[in-house]
């Protein structure tokens, strides 16, 4: 609610200043809804507004071939990731969708007893104008979900 309060006042002293247009990006918080983008006129481009580049590292282990450490850039497209295209492609559907990507699996969740394999991933850097330090793993069927969600930010392992 303060986050709100907050936009609604910054929009407010936008429309009086009637300047340079920033987007602003809010959260609902871990594991909440990515709130779409607005444009906040009058507003030069701040920490908190999810305005500029997303920036992730993606390191990888045990998944194979794609064992290393990668970076994604998306708005504007860049790294040196294996699908940037396609990466950043995903990361934007989901958060068209209200989705966020590197929400961890809820502690109540009741998952299935399987295994998807030994590959596990760490995702850190700036998404939408927040710090993200998510890690992966496939080891049972919510984290498998979780990860799968996010192919080709993460490799399809074929588990």
């Amino acid at each position: 609610m303060l986050r709100r309060t907050a936009l609604a006042l910054a929009a407010s002293a936008a429309a009086l200043l009637g300047a340079v247009p920033l987007t602003a990006q809010a959260h609902a918080g871990p594991g909440g809804p990515v709130l779409p983008s607005v444009e906040v006129p009058g507003l030069g481009a701040g920490p908190g507004f999810g305005a500029g580049q997303d920036r992730l590292t993606v390191t990888l282990r045990d998944a194979g071939a794609e064992d290393g450490t990668y970076v994604l850039r998306c708005r504007p497209s860049g790294g040196d990731h294996p699908d940037v295209k396609g990466a950043c492609g995903r990361l934007a559907e989901l958060a068209a969708e209200g989705q966020d990507p590197f929400a961890p699996v809820p502690g109540d969740a009741m998952c299935t007893m399987q295994y998807g394999g030994d590959a596990t991933a760490r995702v850190e850097g700036t998404w939408r104008g927040r710090a993200v330090d998510a890690s992966f793993a496939r080891t049972d069927g919510c984290r498998i979900a979780r990860w799968d969600r996010l192919v080709p930010v993460l490799p399809s392992t074929g588990s």
